[in-house]
């Protein structure tokens, strides 16, 4: 990895959120020659330049994707973009469709249009479950996003822009995770809330799936979309794990604890999707990933023998009903070991 980012000029956009900041954080350990963070929320930019103060090579700017000019000047003789900001939350989305159109997918095709002005060397923009079949509006903009990104490497002339896609699942630990609200509810003697019992979602920390992003720079041929290979667990398993642990630490029995459930939320699956049957009949597959392959209509120059170690995809799709379920002890060793009990 130092050999890629050591001496780098990159930016991140959305890079004082919860997935942008630890791409900063890991960035920052291969001695990059610099690293823009690009946010428009002013006071996660505040707690986070008071976090990074020692570093000399990070610059925070205030923006937005929404204005191309802004990223136009953020993007100023950089060589690799991370486009990590994003609306995110599904409910939000649902009742702010246009917001989300916005950001989501006219905001990431600033950051193209930007990174080809500026004929930056890569792009990985950063996508999620949702964008797979989506149901929601989050995952539709998300999708459309992704659309963008591969396409765009099929241009002709000089430029020599790389762009692909990482997609992950629920990251762990991430603003506005569930995991927060639980300890919350458990904390203040509330119930515990849940949507749907029979919800299955993929699992990742916030650093594994950065490690995903990471590597992803260094496979990227252009055109791919990243996958990692996750576990499964199930919703309601988890909130009886996070009670079983959490409610002793403010002194109640965990039998007093509640769950509620309170229904889905619109635009919600109860399972999750990370690659299609289309995408997996043209996936190759390595130890900790899968990597989706531009469709051969687009006629991009990807030699699949780059991938060391890759292999056909075997799997029909890939969603949270057919991969591996933890059972709750294995969900808690898990939590456990990326320090959220």
């Amino acid at each position: 990895m130092e050999k890629i980012f050591k001496d780098k000029k990159i930016l991140v956009t959305g890079g004082a959120g919860s997935i942008g900041s630890e791409i900063v954080r890991q960035l920052l350990k291969y001695n990059p020659k610099v690293v823009r963070i690009l946010d428009n929320n002013e006071g996660a930019q505040f707690l986070f330049s008071h976090e990074l103060e020692n570093y000399k090579n990070v610059r925070f700017l205030i923006g937005d994707v929404r204005d191309i000019d802004r990223i136009k000047t953020a993007m100023d003789d950089i060589d690799i973009i991370f486009h990590a900001a994003a609306l995110k939350h599904v409910p939000l989305c649902e009742d702010n469709p246009f917001e989300a159109v916005m950001t989501n997918t006219i905001g990431t095709q600033n950051v193209i249009k930007a990174a080809l002005s500026r004929n930056v060397e890569k792009v990985i923009v950063i996508s999620t479950d949702k964008a797979t079949n989506p149901v929601n509006t989050m995952g539709a903009t998300k999708l459309l996003a992704e659309k963008l990104t591969i396409a765009i490497n099929r241009r002709t002339g000089e430029n020599k822009t790389k762009f692909s896609c990482v997609r992950f699942g629920n990251v762990m630990g991430s603003n506005g995770s569930v995991i927060h609200l639980f300890k919350d509810q458990i904390k203040n003697k509330k119930p515990v809330t849940i949507t749907e019992p029979k919800m299955m979602r993929f699992i990742m920390s916030v650093q594994e799936a950065i490690r995903l992003v990471l590597k992803s720079v260094e496979h990227m041929q252009g055109g791919e979309i990243f996958i990692l290979k996750k576990p499964v667990f199930n919703l309601m398993d988890f909130a009886e794990v996070i009670i079983e642990e959490i409610a002793p630490k403010h002194g109640i029995k965990p039998k007093d604890v509640k769950i509620k459930e309170i229904g889905s939320r619109p635009g919600e699956k109860i399972y999750e999707s990370l690659m299609t049957e289309d995408e997996a009949n043209n996936a190759l597959e390595i130890d900790d990933m899968f990597i989706v392959m531009p469709h051969k209509t687009l006629g991009l120059d990807i030699n699949p023998s780059a991938y060391i170690g890759a292999k056909k995809c075997t799997l029909r799709d890939y969603n949270s009903m057919n991969s591996k379920r933890l059972s709750k002890q294995e969900l808690k060793e898990l939590l456990y070991e990326i320090n959220l009990l």
